[in-house]
């Protein structure tokens, strides 16, 4: 008995012992901190509270975490809520799904609903869509099978599994993928999926040393019967006005090499292609690049003021129809990018809702509506959405954030810090671990898949054979009152 309590208390001692240095280390450490915090000068809160003022930083990086997970609710989270995240999960695991009980979602003004048909038709007595053609007189028209497609990511931004994942998904499900601007890199190409390679302001894999196209560059590229359209994008929602940015932390030996530029050096494109200042150069450049490549090739751009969009589908009227764009790609003013200023994420650029039915009537009204297909982009993730995209003139819509989510994205925020947790957007092999292409292929595949499904069950519940035929007569907008009235009743086309 003796022997066990003095070893106890041995044990008790060497325990206070330690207690003890612990706390002195801490008073010694708060010390330190206390003398750094008074002595420097760059940070206010730090001088005043020493040592205290550090918890300021602290908790406002954890509240960040702590919003997501307990205090927002389902349909409070920007840029995309908890309710649009699980569903695009829930798709992307199993498919198309059911919710219990009812609607969680407030109908506040501005809200879409859809108007239901009094006959919506049987299974079997709907009528199939005429094959859609872009680029019926170029060498090699393009005939998508998919109304949903994967919108501009690039290898760079995006990460090596990440982009295998998006190749054999849009392989899987038929629908085409989009380059980005960074390039056709190899990963691209595994899947065997379609391709629309972009040309962005920096020309990367195509360019000349003074950012001028390449032909032959590009001439080679479209030896490979991937490559179904070429898309020059003049802008993109995130920041319009400016060129992408790839951080240098990004820029490895290989994505250099598929870029053409220098190793460990940040990319940053032109806010404009170099050759193009007016709308002529532009045609001219379009004109180019469909004659090299034999391909369909459009243009991608957010929409400011109307005016300049109008004057340019007048530049097309006086040179021939011909000249026109084979597509147009709308982006919204509220799209993602992996990194864009603030100023210009927040406040550059119509939003899709108003861009898509504006450019869709100047189309008609030019008499170009016909010749030029209306592909609509820009935070469409959710099958109302793209409903609704239908209802105002698309003839297609790309999603990049949606397929973002179905590779597993949880919206850290982090795509600019090469520290991305899923590793989607980033270049860090141990987070690129956890990204499986082969699992992730499928789940890209299920979410175009679910999207198509339910986007043609909401066509048919308002009593139309495909989503092309949706009309603004079949959404309703919720006004202030609480009554909704049919979207073409309220729509005022602008005047220029």
């Amino acid at each position: 008995m003796g022997d066990f309590t003095t070893t106890a208390l041995q044990g008790l001692n060497i325990l206070g012992s330690l207690f003890l240095f612990v706390i002195g280390l801490l008073l010694v450490v708060g010390l330190i901190l206390f003398v750094i915090d008074v002595t420097q000068t760059k940070d206010a809160v730090r001088r005043n509270y020493p040592v205290i003022g550090r918890f300021r930083k602290l908790f406002s990086t954890l509240g960040e975490f702590f919003r997501q997970y307990f205090f927002a609710m389902d349909r409070e989270e920007m840029p995309f809520n908890r309710a649009e995240r699980d569903w695009i999960t829930e798709v992307g695991e199993h498919g198309s799904g059911t919710v219990p009980f009812g609607s969680t979602r407030n109908l506040t003004p501005g809200a879409a609903i859809f108007a239901n048909g009094m006959f919506p038709k049987q299974e079997g007595e709907h009528i199939p869509k005429k094959p859609f053609v872009i680029g019926a007189d170029t060498k090699m028209p393009y005939e998508p099978n998919s109304f949903f497609n994967i919108s501009a990511m690039s290898y760079g931004s995006m990460s090596k599994p990440a982009v295998q994942a998006l190749s054999y998904g849009a392989q899987l499900a038929g629908c085409w993928l989009n380059t980005g601007e960074g390039g056709v890199a190899p990963y691209h190409l595994e899947g065997g999926c379609d391709l629309v390679f972009q040309i962005g302001t920096g020309k990367f894999g195509v360019r000349k040393e003074d950012m001028t196209l390449d032909e032959d560059r590009l001439r080679k590229l479209c030896e490979n019967p991937q490559i179904k359209m070429i898309e020059i994008k003049l802008s993109q929602g995130a920041k319009p006005g400016k060129g992408g940015i790839l951080p240098a932390s990004k820029v490895t030996e290989e994505i250099a090499e598929i870029r053409g530029i220098d190793v460990g050096k940040a990319a940053i494109s032109p806010n404009r292609h170099v050759e193009v200042s007016n709308n002529d150069e532009l045609l001219d450049l379009i004109d180019q690049i469909r004659r090299v490549s034999g391909r369909p090739t459009g243009i991608k751009l957010v929409v400011g003021n109307l005016a300049p969009f109008n004057e340019f589908l007048e530049t097309i009227k006086k040179r021939g129809i011909d000249s026109a764009p084979d597509f147009i790609t709308l982006d919204g003013g509220d799209g993602g990018t992996g990194a864009a200023p603030m100023p210009l994420i927040d406040n550059m650029g119509l939003t899709i809702r108003e861009s898509l039915p504006a450019v869709d009537d100047l189309l008609r009204e030019r008499g170009l509506r016909d010749r030029i297909a209306l592909i609509a982009t820009g935070k469409l993730v959710t099958p109302a959405e793209v409903t609704w995209a239908f209802c105002a003139g698309a003839d297609f819509v790309n999603s990049a954030r949606g397929f973002m989510f179905a590779l597993g994205c949880i919206q850290a925020l982090k795509c600019n810090e090469n520290t991305c947790p899923t590793g989607i957007t980033t270049h860090n092999k141990r987070l690129q671990r956890g990204l499986n292409p082969e699992n992730k292929a499928v789940r890209v595949s299920n979410y175009c898949k679910s999207m198509r499904h339910d986007v043609e069950m909401m066509a048919h519940s308002c009593g139309v054979d495909h989503p092309r035929d949706l009309t603004r007569d079949h959404v309703l907008i919720v006004q202030p009152n609480g009554q909704s009235i049919p979207f073409s009743q309220m729509w005022e086309k602008r005047k220029l």
